[in-house]
């Protein structure tokens, strides 16, 4: 169950699953903590984060003094364009609005916006929020959202997972800053890969525990014949909380620990007291070292704490290292996969050896001859440190 979690979530169009509120506090603290200021006088836009059911304009609106916000805006889905309608029900918060239309609700999006104390009680929080009905039915790609995107300076929430791509171009259009949720296996990819090898995005300050998000799913999805795990899925208080892998924050906004260095042991020391190593090497590789690439001149590591600190050439380590990554430590080289592989400059997998790899849909691959058997280890970034420690 837990390793198809993120492929069942990408078959759900509109991908409607909700971060958890202290998952969202953990990451936005790291930003406070390292500039106090970073929200000061800005205007954030949440899109598709229906108060109601999202946390982030919870999360928002209750800090907004606090982190002195200029203004909130948070946008939600018409009901209409959801996947899941039927499991949907208008809260009270609708039905006793004034401006509820039953109709409208089905068919059009929602904005909510938060500028000041509306209640009389001397303070700006979630009682404050106004809002009207859209023209339209609240897509990102819609006019209106994009006429939002453009008013905004900050863009907050967790994008469809299947639309992350697009998502994070549409706010790059922009030239926008944000904090955003998606797959660390995004980082492999031809349009996002370049971003985070230049420095223009990276990976945010905080680790959802164990690499895996809780996220609040539509009860519909729930299925107790098939979801026997309840480590993975299960419900509690009416909610039905679904673990999804591999679940990473990506941002362009400093947070200061993407400086911090990663403490490593020379080569030596490594193939003497890193015995999971050692395992991995001799299992998989049938040596005990570093194995080389038969087509790219680099090193293979198959662990991010197995990097040596005293190597100078190229090493082709886990996606995993981008949780680790100091750009004043290493220097991302490229990636050996698809096209980036090739423009990396790997020689494609021979015809004869590509035969006997079932699986791999691209010769552009690194990898490494065992006897006369190829290995491919999984996607490979290849890094470079910028400064040797010495001997």
């Amino acid at each position: 169950m837990a390793h198809s979690n993120l492929a069942n979530a990408k078959n759900v169009k509109n991908d409607e699953f909700y971060t958890q509120y202290h998952d969202i506090e953990k990451e936005i603290n790291a930003y406070i903590e390292y500039n106090p200021n970073v929200f000061k006088d800005k205007v954030i836009l949440l899109p598709c984060d229906d108060p109601e059911w999202s946390d982030f304009t919870k999360y928002f609106a209750q800090n907004f003094e606090k982190f002195k916000l200029k203004k909130l805006i948070s946008t939600s889905y018409a009901v209409e364009s959801k996947v899941y309608k039927k499991g949907y029900q208008t809260t009270l918060f609708e039905e006793k609005n004034p401006k509820f239309d039953k109709k409208k609700t089905r068919i059009k999006g929602k904005i909510f916006t938060l500028t000041k104390d509306k209640t009389g009680d001397n303070k700006i929080d979630i009682n404050d929020l106004d809002w009207k009905y859209m023209g339209e039915d609240g897509d990102f790609r819609s006019k209106e959202v994009k006429k939002l995107r453009d008013e905004a300076d900050i863009i907050i929430t967790n994008p469809p997972f299947s639309l992350f791509r697009e998502f994070l171009a549409w706010i790059l259009e922009a030239n926008k800053k944000f904090i955003i949720i998606g797959n660390l296996n995004t980082v492999v990819n031809k349009e996002v890969f370049p971003l985070i090898k230049d420095n223009t995005i990276w990976l945010g300050a905080t680790y959802f525990n164990g690499g895996a998000a809780y996220f609040i799913a539509p009860k519909e999805l729930y299925d107790s014949q098939k979801m026997s795990n309840e480590k993975n899925a299960y419900m509690k208080d009416g909610k039905f909380y679904w673990r999804v892998n591999g679940i990473r924050w990506y941002t362009n906004i400093e947070h200061g620990i993407r400086y911090r260095p990663l403490q490593l042991m020379s080569e030596k020391d490594n193939l003497k007291f890193n015995t999971a190593l050692v395992n991995n090497l001799k299992k998989k590789y049938k040596v005990d070292y570093y194995p080389k690439y038969a087509n790219y001149d680099a090193i293979d590591i198959p662990m991010v704490s197995a990097i040596p600190n005293d190597y100078g050439g190229e090493m082709g380590v886990p996606v995993s290292f981008m949780d680790k990554y100091c750009p004043e430590q290493f220097e991302i080289i490229g990636i050996g996969i698809g096209a980036l592989g090739k423009k990396l400059g790997i020689i494609p997998i021979p015809k004869e050896i590509d035969k006997s790899l079932p699986g791999h849909s691209s010769v552009w691959r690194l990898y490494i001859m065992v006897g006369e058997r190829a290995v491919v280890p999984f996607s490979r970034i290849i890094i470079k440190h910028k400064k040797i420690i010495k001997k």
